[in-house]
């Protein structure tokens, strides 16, 4: 509308933006006196400048808590999908030849009773935690700061912290988990590492080549992050080395991967375009939060999910 129609541009107010689109740049705001406020849909904002918007009084908001638990669904979907190596199960069901036995190269790894490490251990990384306690899996997570008073993430989000992203000691107790003050013990323990954090300058190849090497053989790498977060050149190198067993990414850089990308031709590696929250009930909860948020930028309120740096 604001390339076809510029004479209705002094009328918008809010920007909803949806899977990147529109891009949010100079242009656009310059181009909207108006402009109250930009809606994410998504958590992540990492694809907004958001001091830019900021200095034209433009409001920005995201829509947390209501991805949690399809992001967190989707952690243990990649897990259980590579540990017990459904998709090869299928493939095998669909091509193999009469009289065919499934190979013992076919074996996957049991995910009840395995060690699970979680980097990133905010809302949804809780919501991991909670799902793989029912596995009676062992849990250990890493974040840069554990207090009771203090967002372990404050390190790494855009905004400041809120009661959401703090782990108290009794979440902690309640899916027995760990804290493992050094990454690095977390990686060479762990049979599952589940990365959660938000992309931020800090978190951005926060998995790179020292961080795989230090995994175990039989490690499986889960990313519903960000696709930065994960050096994606060093994730190659390790799987085609045998560093680690495999890797489940729901998130790449870009998105999707081009058809000719080194990841798609290894055979322990699942790529998906960005699914966990790509669900008819979770969209659903982000549209309306995203008109929430919208009706109260309208109404010269603060968004209730207003983003800051």
């Amino acid at each position: 509308m604001v390339a076809t129609q510029p004479e209705l541009n002094h009328k918008i107010q809010v920007v909803l933006v949806w899977g990147n689109n529109p891009p949010v740049n100079l242009t656009l705001l310059k181009s909207l006196p108006n402009l109250k406020a930009i809606v994410n849909g998504g958590v992540g904002v990492d694809h907004l400048e958001i001091a830019l918007i900021n200095s034209f009084g433009v409001k920005v908001s995201n829509t947390p808590n209501v991805v949690d638990n399809s992001t967190a669904d989707m952690a243990m979907g990649l897990m259980l999908t590579s540990g017990r190596r459904i998709i090869q199960g299928d493939r095998f069901s669909r091509d193999h030849k009469d009289g065919e036995d499934l190979d013992e190269s076919l074996l996957g790894t049991d995910i009840s009773g395995g060690t699970l490490g979680i980097v990133g251990m905010g809302r949804i990384g809780y919501k991991v935690a909670k799902r793989a306690a029912a596995f009676d899996m062992k849990i250990l997570y890493h974040n840069r700061n554990r207090s009771t008073t203090r967002c372990p993430h404050s390190q790494m989000l855009t905004r400041p912290c809120r009661q959401s992203d703090m782990r108290p000691e009794e979440e902690e107790r309640s899916v027995r988990a760990t804290y493992c003050p050094m990454l690095a013990d977390l990686l060479g323990t762990s049979d599952f590492i589940v990365v959660a954090v938000n992309l931020t300058k800090q978190s951005t190849h926060l998995i790179g080549r020292e961080q795989l090497s230090a995994m175990k053989p039989s490690a499986t790498l889960i990313n519903i992050s960000r696709g930065m977060v994960v050096d994606q050149e060093a994730l190659v190198e390790a799987l085609q080395n045998k560093w680690i067993r495999s890797a489940a990414l729901d998130v790449t850089y870009p998105e999707p991967l081009p058809r000719d990308h080194p990841l798609l031709s290894l055979p322990d590696v699942i790529v998906l375009p960005h699914m966990g929250t790509h669900t008819l009930e979770t969209s659903g909860h982000m549209v309306q939060r995203m008109l929430t948020n919208a009706l109260a930028a309208m109404a010269g309120e603060t968004p209730p999910d207003e983003v800051t740096v």
